[in-house]
């Protein structure tokens, strides 16, 4: 038995600091041992006590009768590592730390975690400043808070992992109220050693755990991260994260349009969307889109039936699907038929969807004999049920008739409390339909099985290119030309060009390129050069001398500085305009592909992709990646023959992306910046251009 599974299934826990008075914060945890029937042996520890209840109390950890596969150290942060040490000697398996008072204070408490990891050594740490956890499963409670003061714990096949103590607690009444059961909850907090990672990893093997729910600040090792959440995936069990600090601004010192629209939250939509993970948009989705999910049913499609008696809840549920991209068709012949022989001779509304079938809850054969027409009727993929005022009077009725038809199909199955009734939706929730109390934690319910039932696990592509050599790279911003000429190192495309100095050479450059020009000036300090002036198009031989000269003193009157070096570039026109840029974060390197040219911040068409990374550096995207970046975008009808468009040429932006992608993970941490737009995708066997670079190198 490994160190986590010892820290959640302890044979022994010792309490140290254990007080003899249930009241306090430190006798709460021998008595939440005691109330919750732990078999194993509850060691406490305090040298001011002989006894705490019908337990001996040991004066030290140096007297206890034996080695504790888990300790709680009750002890403040100026004492608490000195009992972690006195522990990890004697071969302890982990200790939870609850004191506070440690890194989120500032220089001396991160004094005193090192002091803490010092003092470990090999033994494994849940904390400092947690709550601790709870194993549901086995009526384990190794924690002081009182926030878990409740006689019975909700038992199922959620396990919960936490940055915030105090969420825990939240989630837990919460979760008891509402009748769905979890399986463990843990408490990672400071995470000076273990982490979210480690418990995902743990609960992707734990058969006691359906759905992992994480409730995140931020994630420490994005690789070890990732590498959980997909065994999780590999498993069958989905992964639910609600990650606080959306408002985040990002990198805002960036210099590079790119930089601008990565913000740090983008950044963890790409890592979850890569590795599995359903991303809770509301507190309350972390429990409703898990209790959906531990259902085990998924989507297979996005047609909703929609059984009700009340027209206005219906309406609610059908106009949020639509609002998400769900269709709510009407039922076919047959199933229409079906309903009607359950209900002749009534006013029930069968021809459209939500389908009336005036069921008054009190006729739970009706009920049944409609819930088994829908579920196995082609037309629909899941059904939501609306329980109507008339259906409390016998609650249990409908909650039964409900059950009895779950085994007929593996369709999702959902039910909107319409009235205020929590009991009710507790009660249809322990019969195993997930009830919700609003219409958009039905969408949110059912997006989420659909996204499951359709995630595919990256399949990393063998590198054949090989290593391109960047011995010679200068350091700092580059200017246009070396930012391209980087660029086509790494095999992406770009369009022909001179450097030029002088009206004559401008000219001359003009007539070799043929047809119109771009002039533009070449400075690696001036980024948007548009913005100051320093772009003109459409120029001719004749005309590119006479826009040069002008150039230079409207750069000079917007910027401030003389332009003395340009660039004739031949004139990329009849494509759609792109952007691909790099950003990197604490999190990892992602590549971000999006709508381009001077609108890109504008419109912010964008999809990123975090590049993977292992013990041998970052990797490149597949061509999987990029062709699902280049779909992902809302402006993907213009790539791909919108309204007679003529195709482009998508497999030369595949290609182009992860060229791009390669790149940025060959120089690593030494690609500061990197940015193309607008890189030109031509019509289908025309290929790609990239026309502007930006590069800033370490």
């Amino acid at each position: 038995m490994d160190a986590i599974s010892r820290l959640l299934q302890p044979r022994s826990v010792a309490i140290i600091g254990a007080s003899a008075d249930p009241g306090k914060t430190a006798g709460r945890p021998v008595a939440y041992l005691q109330k919750h029937g732990f078999a194993g042996r509850i060691l406490p520890v305090n040298p001011k006590a002989d006894r705490i209840g019908d337990l001996p109390c040991y004066a030290d950890i140096a007297s206890l009768p034996e080695t504790p596969d888990v300790a709680i150290v009750l002890l403040g942060a100026e004492r608490a590592h000195l009992a972690v040490k006195e522990l990890s000697a004697r071969g302890c398996a982990a200790a939870i730390v609850l004191a506070s008072g440690y890194t989120e204070i500032g220089e001396d408490g991160a004094r005193r975690q090192k002091q803490l990891v010092e003092a470990a050594g090999s033994m494994r740490i849940l904390g400092p400043n947690t709550i601790g956890l709870v194993n549901l499963t086995d009526a384990i409670v190794l924690s002081a808070t009182g926030a878990l003061e409740m006689d019975e714990f909700p038992v199922g096949g959620i396990g919960v992992v936490s940055q915030s103590g105090g969420i825990l607690g939240s989630l837990l009444s919460r979760a008891a109220a509402r009748g769905i059961g979890l399986s463990k909850l843990i408490s990672t907090s400071n995470e000076v050693d273990l982490e979210l990672a480690d418990f995902i990893d743990h609960l992707a093997d734990d058969p006691a755990t359906q759905v992992i729910a994480l409730y995140i600040e931020t994630v420490r090792d994005p690789a070890k991260f990732r590498a959980a959440c997909l065994k999780a995936a590999s498993k069958g069990k989905p992964v639910v994260a609600f990650k606080i600090g959306r408002s985040e601004a990002g990198a805002q010192a960036a210099v590079s349009h790119t930089g601008a629209m990565a913000g740090a939250d983008r950044m963890y939509d790409a890592l979850f969307r890569q590795v599995g993970v359903i991303r809770a948009q509301t507190f309350n989705d972390l429990l409703d889109i898990p209790v959906a999910l531990a259902t085990g049913r998924h989507m297979r499609g996005r047609r909703v039936a929609i059984l009700t008696s009340t027209g206005g809840a219906g309406t609610l549920v059908s106009d949020d699907l639509g609002v998400a991209g769900f269709e709510t068709p009407a039922p076919d012949a047959a199933t229409a038929e079906a309903l009607r022989a359950l209900q002749t001779g009534s006013e029930a509304v069968l021809d459209r969807n939500p389908i009336d079938v005036t069921l008054a809850g009190l006729r739970p054969d009706l009920l049944r004999g409609a819930i088994r027409a829908l579920l196995a009727s082609p037309s629909y993929d899941a059904l939501v049920i609306i329980v109507g005022s008339s259906s409390l009077a016998m609650p249990e009725l409908m909650a039964n008739a409900i059950r009895d038809c779950l085994p007929d199909s593996d369709k999702p199955v959902m039910a909107y409390v319409s009235p205020h009734a929590p009991e009710v939706g507790a009660l249809l929730t322990r019969h195993g339909v997930p009830a919700f109390s609003a219409a958009e934690s039905c969408t949110a319910a059912l997006a989420a099985m659909f996204r499951v039932g359709s995630f595919v696990a990256p399949v990393e592509e063998k590198d054949t290119v090989g290593v391109v050599d960047t011995g010679d790279l200068p350091s700092g911003s580059l200017d246009e030309a070396q930012a391209k000429q980087l660029f086509a190192r790494f095999q992406v495309p770009c369009a022909a060009e001179r450097i030029v100095t002088t009206r004559a050479e401008a000219e001359a450059a003009a007539r070799e390129l043929g047809g119109r020009v771009v002039l533009k000036i070449l400075s690696s300090q001036i980024t948007h050069k548009s913005d100051v002036g320093g772009v003109a198009i459409g120029l001719t031989p004749e005309t590119v001398g006479e826009r040069l000269i002008s150039m230079i003193a409207d750069v000079q009157a917007k910027a401030g500085v003389r332009p003395d070096r340009f660039l004739v570039q031949e004139m990329v026109g009849g494509g759609t305009e792109l952007i691909l840029g790099m950003h990197r974060d604490a999190l990892g390197t992602a590549v971000l592909l999006g709508m381009g040219g001077v609108t890109a911040e504008l419109f912010k068409d964008t999809t990123m992709r975090l590049l993977a990374q292992d013990g041998q550096g970052l990797k490149a995207l597949s061509r999987a990646d990029a062709l699902s970046m280049a779909k992902d975008l809302k402006t993907w009808p213009l790539l791909d023959g919108f309204r007679g468009r003529p195709k482009a040429d998508v497999e030369a932006l595949v290609d182009a992306i992860v060229a791009f992608s390669r790149m940025a993970a060959q120089l690593g941490d030494r690609l500061v910046e990197a940015e193309i737009n607008p890189v030109f995708v031509r019509a289908q066997g025309q290929g790609v251009s990239a026309a502007d670079g930006v590069v800033v190198l370490a």
